[in-house]
C-alpha cells in the first residue's frame, strides 16, 4: 500500500510487504519496465531538502556481490502519527480537504463517477472500504488518506480518488470480500493481536514460500498469480473493514515481516507477482502503516536498504525498524507486549485455539531483564488460599529455573514446586505451573542466568478460586 505521494518499485510499507525484495519507501513514483532489475528510489519529497540523484547500483549488484556482514540499521526516532481530528490540521490542511469534498460534491452533480452506476447503489451514496462518504466524519478521515498521500495537492488527490474509485469497480471488490479462495496462505499473511498504541499487527512470513508446491501454485503461471493478487487484496479488504475510521480512531496497521528462509530477489516467478501487486496496492491504499518492523532480514535485504536509505525521507526511514534474529523479542517487545507476540517469535501468545486455555492475550504479561552471570528471583505474595497458576519462558533458554512456596509462618516447611531444571534452547519455549495454596505465603520463581548474555524473562499468573 502507498504511504504518501512518491513509492519506489520496493514493498510499501501501509501493507504487509508482497516481496522481501527491497524495503518499503513511502512514497510512488513509476515502477521500472518488468525486464528491468529494482533499482533505487528517486527522491522522495516530504517537504525536505531534495537529495542528489539516486545511485546505479541495482538489485542485481547486489546479488552479484559475496555475502558479508551487513551491520543492522539503527532505528530513527518515530515522527509522531498524523491526527485525523480537523482541529489538529493547520489553516492549509483544513482548505484543502474542504476543497477535495467540494470537488467530490461536484463531480457527483456532474456525473462523473458514472462508472459506479448500478441499481442497487445510486451514485450519490458513495463507499470505499466499507465507508459511506458524506453520511458522518469517518469521510474526514478517508479524505485525509488521499490528501496525505499527496503532499494536500487537491487534484492530485481528487485524481487518486477517482483513479482508486474506477479500479475497485472494475476488480469488483465488493464481490471479492465473499469469495472463497481456500486457505493456502494463511500462514503466509495473518493478523495477530495489536501493539502498545493499539494497531492491529499483520504479520508477513516469506520463509512459507520455501515450500515448492505452494511456490509453484501461487507463482507459476498467470492463474496462479491472480489468484495470489485477489487473495493478497481480499486479506487487506477485511483487515480494513475492522478498522475505526473515526476521528482518533485507530486507522492503520502495524507490519512485522519475516524474512527469514525468504525466497532471494533472483526469484523471477515471484518479483513479476510481487511487482505487478505492489503497483495495485500503492495506487489504492494510501496511508495505511504504522510502523513496520524487519526481523531475520538476509544480508542482501539489508544491503539494498543500505544503499537506498539515503534516498529515503526521514518520515519514511522513520517508520521501519530492522531486528536481527537475536534481537526479535527485544525489537518487537519494545512496539507489542509480550502477550500479544505469537511464541514463536518469542512472546507468550499462542492462535487462538483451545490449546492454552489459562491465558489469552488479555492476560498481562511483566518483563525482566536477568543480567549475565546473575541469579534474578521474581516474589509473588499470595493473600489467599486459592489455586495459583503461572507460565513463564525465558527468551532463549539457556539458564536454570526453579520454583518453591513459602508460607509466611515461618515454622512451616518451604515446597518446593520446581527443582531447580536447566533449560536450554531446545526444551518447550513456554512452561506452565499450578499450586494450590491452602495457607498465605509467597511464589518464588528463580531464573539462574550463567552465560555472558542478558536474558529476557517474561511471566504472567493468575489466582483462582478453590473448587469445593
Amino acid at each position: 500500500m502507498a504511504d504518501d505521494n512518491h513509492s519506489t518499485t520496493a514493498p510499501p510499507p501501509d501493507l504487509p510487504p508482497i516481496s522481501p525484495h527491497s524495503p518499503p519507501p513511502e512514497h510512488q513514483e513509476t515502477p521500472p519496465p518488468e525486464n528491468q532489475e529494482t533499482s533505487p528510489p528517486h527522491p522522495a519529497t516530504d517537504q525536505e531538502t531534495t537529495p542528489p540523484p539516486p545511485p546505479t547500483t541495482t538489485i542485481g549488484d547486489v546479488i552479484d556481490q559475496p555475502e558479508k556482514p551487513i551491520k543492522t540499521p539503527e532505528p530513527m526516532p518515530s515522527f509522531k502519527e498524523e491526527s485525523n481530528q480537523i482541529k489538529d490540521l493547520s489553516p492549509s490542511q483544513q482548505n484543502s480537504l474542504q476543497d477535495f469534498k467540494t470537488l467530490i460534491q461536484q463531480a457527483i452533480t456532474n456525473q462523473d463517477f458514472t462508472f459506479l452506476q448500478n441499481q442497487n447503489q445510486p451514485i450519490s451514496q458513495l463507499s470505499i472500504w466499507g465507508i459511506p462518504i458524506f453520511q458522518d466524519d469517518r469521510t474526514d478521515v478517508v479524505l485525509l488518506k488521499f490528501l496525505r498521500a499527496r503532499d494536500f495537492k487537491v487534484q492530485d488527490s481528487f485524481t487518486m480518488f477517482k483513479d482508486t474509485l474506477q479500479w475497485r469497480k472494475t476488480f469488483d471488490i465488493e464481490s471479492l470480500l465473499e469469495e472463497n479462495l481456500g486457505d493456502d496462505l494463511e500462514k503466509v499473511v495473518f493478523n495477530h493481536g495489536f501493539d502498545k498504541e493499539g494497531h492491529p499487527v499483520c504479520y508477513n512470513v516469506y520463509g512459507e514460500f520455501q515450500n515448492k508446491e505452494l511456490y509453484n501454485k501461487m507463482f507459476s503461471d498467470n492463474e496462479g498469480r491472480l489468484r495470489f493478487l485477489r487473495w493478497r487484496i481480499q486479506f487487506l479488504e477485511r483487515s480494513i473493514r475492522k478498522l475505526d475510521f473515526r476521528p482518533g480512531g485507530v486507522n492503520t496497521i502495524f507490519q512485522i515481516s519475516d524474512l527469514k528462509n525468504s525466497p532471494g530477489p533472483a526469484k523471477r516467478e515471484l518479483r513479476l507477482a510481487t511487482r505487478q501487486a505492489l503497483q495495485i496496492l500503492q495506487d489504492n491504499y494510501p496511508e495505511f502503516v504504522a510502523k513496520q518492523v524487519f526481523i531475520n532480514a538476509p544480508w542482501w535485504y539489508l544491503a539494498f536498504y543500505t544503499m537506498i536509505s539515503p534516498f529515503m525521507t526521514q518520515r519514511t526511514k522513520s517508520k521501519f525498524v530492522f531486528a536481527s534474529t537475536a534481537k526479535t523479542p527485544e525489537t518487537l517487545f519494545k512496539y507489542v507486549n509480550p502477550e500479544h507476540v505469537p511464541i514463536q517469535y518469542g512472546g507468550l501468545s499462542v492462535d487462538y485455539c483451545d490449546c492454552n486455555p489459562e491465558f489469552t492475550i488479555d492476560d498481562l504479561a511483566s518483563v525482566v531483564t536477568v543480567k549475565p552471570a546473575t541469579k534474578q528471583t521474581v516474589e509473588i505474595i499470595v493473600n489467599e488460599k486459592c489455586l495459583f497458576v503461572w507460565e513463564l519462558r525465558v527468551v532463549g533458554w539457556e539458564v536454570s529455573y526453579s520454583a518453591e512456596y513459602v508460607p509466611n509462618n515461618e515454622s512451616h516447611y518451604t515446597i518446593i514446586i520446581q527443582k531447580a531444571r536447566k533449560m536450554t534452547p531446545t526444551d518447550e519455549p513456554v512452561i506452565s505451573h499450578s499450586f494450590k495454596i491452602s495457607e498465605l505465603g509467597k511464589i518464588l520463581l528463580t531464573v539462574d542466568n550463567p552465560t555472558s548474555k542478558k536474558k529476557t524473562l517474561l511471566y504472567r499468573f493468575k489466582v483462582c478460586p478453590l473448587s469445593e
